[in-house]
């Protein structure tokens, strides 16, 4: 495997990092409503269990309330319950069809244990991102030992690594510090 090869694969590896740490982001409630917050919801479907989103139609009724269409009549209490029963600590409401999930508000306390949580999963993002470092780094000098490339290029392809993994230590911070923001306004 040529320097380039390991040069190309840490960077597509550090972009997933980043989009799994994007996506774990989501699932982090702020104040105001997110239909991704039902994500991570499952109900019971003819004995499989789905994401809400492939057995309904989510929505946002207004800045603090979901809506869910359930396709089926029968499953609008399933979704409910399933809404009810996840750790979310959100209570649905039916109104015909039409299930709707209010957000509750959230204290300035919860507010600030929310943003610590940010701060963590920032950090286990640039952790994930430095270790795919380590491990470019090393590829490289087992090169240099099979003496496939030369201790420039070594050192070339190294100072390219680092820039690449300052450039995505960067874009968590910015995201961690977005997010921070996003929670902490009222």
């Amino acid at each position: 495997m040529p320097i380039a090869d390991v040069k190309k694969a840490v960077e597509s590896k550090m972009d997933q990092s980043i989009v799994a740490f994007q996506h774990n982001l989501t699932k982090i409630r702020t104040g105001r409503a997110n239909p991704a917050i039902l994500d991570t919801v499952h109900v019971d479907y003819y004995g499989s269990m789905l994401p809400i989103s492939q057995v309904a139609n989510v929505s946002l009724l207004d800045a603090r309330t979901v809506s869910v269409q359930p396709w089926e009549k029968g499953m609008g209490a399933k979704i409910e319950k399933a809404i009810r029963d996840s750790d979310l600590g959100l209570n649905p409401s039916s109104m015909g069809d039409l299930i709707r999930v209010p957000m509750p508000a959230m204290s300035e306390e919860r507010r600030k244990e929310l943003t610590k949580v940010v701060r963590a999963e920032g950090e286990s993002a640039k952790i994930a991102v430095r270790s795919l470092r380590r491990d470019a780094n090393e590829a490289v000098k087992k090169l240099v030992k099979d003496k496939q490339a030369s201790e420039d290029e070594q050192k070339r392809c190294e100072t390219d690594i680092q820039k690449v993994t300052d450039k995505h230590i960067a874009t968590i911070d910015q995201m961690v510090a977005a997010k921070e923001q996003d929670i902490m306004a009222v």
